[in-house]
């Protein structure tokens, strides 16, 4: 319960903790947050970390900071661009191997709603699942399961990065410190999140509502 209450805050006030972290670490916190944005597309098990709002955050904050919109739109999308080629390879040499071995890393309610989400965009999930928490860790490396053409996959992947990083860096940047957004930075916040998750949530509902219309 402490962990959830703890996540919330932190989400709540990001910008905060993010500012104490720009004041306290300047340019090292061009690394802290490459490391996050690498973890959260790279590593299967950890799609909670934040990416939308983190980046957000981190370009509204760079106007008034020793950061860089340009330095963190370059970093953070090399992040984003490595991380999934890096899922994707953990999904074609191992991914068999984890599912098999049910090691309870991956969560199977995440890896089959990210299945779905897959199985009706196709190849071009890499790009679009960029802008949707939780499918944008998984569909690197079902792509990589499903043995995907890695030079399909890389265009797919360097689209992806470049758009969703450049999107809520420049977006954060120039709209983020507007007064009516930085008095209600936490609201703005949750809306980054509520709308990033409103697609699959629909489609969910969708979906369960027209299966038990059908029965």
């Amino acid at each position: 319960m402490n962990i959830i209450l703890a996540f919330i805050d932190f989400f709540m006030h990001l910008d905060k903790y993010l500012g104490s972290a720009i004041a306290a670490y300047g340019n090292l916190t061009y690394g802290l947050l490459f490391l996050i944005i690498f973890c959260e597309t790279g590593l299967v098990v950890t799609p909670i970390l934040p990416g939308d709002s983190l980046i957000f955050a981190a370009g509204a904050l760079s106007a008034g900071s020793v950061l860089s919109p340009i330095w963190l739109f370059v970093l953070l999308a090399i992040a984003a661009i490595l991380g999934d080629s890096v899922n994707y390879s953990i999904g074609r040499f191992f991914g068999a191997k984890i599912l098999e071995g049910k090691t309870g890393l991956i969560k199977e309610k995440h890896l089959r709603k990210s299945q779905a989400f897959y199985d009706k965009h196709g190849g071009k999930t890499i790009i679009i699942a960029r802008f949707v928490p939780i499918v944008r860790t998984f569909a690197p490396f079902l792509a990589g399961l499903s043995h995907m053409n890695y030079s399909r996959f890389i265009a797919y992947n360097f689209i992806g990065g470049i758009a969703w990083v450049g999107l809520f860096v420049f977006g954060g940047y120039y709209f983020g410190n507007l007064p009516v957004v930085k008095e209600n930075f936490s609201f703005v916040i949750f809306a980054i999140i509520f709308v990033s998750l409103l697609p699959p949530a629909i489609d969910f509902f969708s979906h369960k509502w027209f299966n038990k219309g059908s029965i």
